[in-house]
């Protein structure tokens, strides 16, 4: 079964369509495609799941369609591939999926997988990097724009740093403590790196039956350029890292929220938990 999202990216699916054809016939196996509308997509899948109980579902888009189709399929036991084609691909670059599309169905139809971790916050499931502060700002910012694309996230990180309220403060409960923190970011991180390739959580690993929460106290020029340019420097004061099952967050006003790269509101309080092998995804 291919679960496609049209709009994802901004790219036109209609070459990786007759693509994935290609492929299923040449590999001699019948193919389901679905392409979400963002209306009932997520009892759409589960009511054609029932009706043809494919082998392995195929999700070609970002990251949000990723996990709708991951949430919709929790009580089932099926492989997800994924054929990266979103504006946000930041689990591909994680799971170091391969550069062009030929390559990636022969791993999200054909290969092995991985029981990955999912993370549950405030009741909602996050696959990837959620955070709260000024990175949140930014996707909020972006989804209300109208310029879509790297030019697009390039002018609302500039009017987002410029227009960037006061720092928040925080207090986190996790390892059985509690510390506070005045923070601009609060990253909640089952993986490594975002969608862009920067690495926010270099010890971050998606099926260890933890997350972390990645404190970022200032956000100035130099610091922002070691993360950008991959010299995430973990032993700085600015920079604290807590690995743990759960944690609690609760900030000293509401602020803005994120997962997976779509904005959830603002919120003051974060009830965090892991959920161990939450899902099969296919892997190189």
């Amino acid at each position: 079964m291919l679960v496609v999202n049209p709009i994802s990216g901004d790219l036109d699916k209609s070459d990786l369509l007759s693509t994935v054809h290609e492929f299923a016939i040449a590999n001699q196996f019948n193919i389901v495609v679905y392409e979400t509308t963002g209306a009932n997509d997520f009892a759409a899948i589960q009511s054609l799941f029932k009706e043809y109980f494919p082998e392995r579902i195929v999700v070609a888009g970002g990251d949000g369609t990723i996990k709708m189709v991951a949430e919709a399929m929790e009580k089932h036991d099926i492989v997800i591939g994924i054929l990266p084609a979103g504006s946000a691909n930041g689990l591909s670059v994680d799971l170091g999926l391969p550069a062009t599309l030929e390559e990636n169905l022969e791993v999200a139809f054909l290969h092995h997988y991985m029981e990955m971790d999912m993370i549950s916050i405030n009741g909602k499931k996050s696959i990837h990097l959620s955070d709260i502060g000024i990175n949140a700002d930014l996707v909020k910012n972006y989804e209300t724009s109208d310029l879509r694309g790297f030019w697009g996230y390039a002018m609302q990180a500039f009017t987002t740093l410029k227009d960037a309220e006061e720092p928040f403060l925080a207090s986190i409960t996790a390892n059985n403590e509690t510390v506070e923190h005045t923070a601009r970011i609060i990253v909640i991180a089952n993986s490594q790196k975002y969608g862009t390739g920067v690495t926010i959580n270099p010890n971050g690993s998606m099926d260890d039956g933890k997350f972390e929460l990645i404190i970022l106290k200032s956000l100035d020029i130099l610091l922002l350029g070691k993360i950008i340019t991959g010299n995430m420097p973990i032993d700085s004061e600015d920079i604290v890292i807590i690995s743990t099952e759960k944690a609690f967050v609760k900030t000293n006003r509401p602020v803005n929220f994120q997962i997976d790269g779509e904005y959830c509101g603002a919120q003051n309080e974060l009830e965090i938990h892991i959920l161990h092998k939450q899902m099969k995804i296919a892997v190189p």
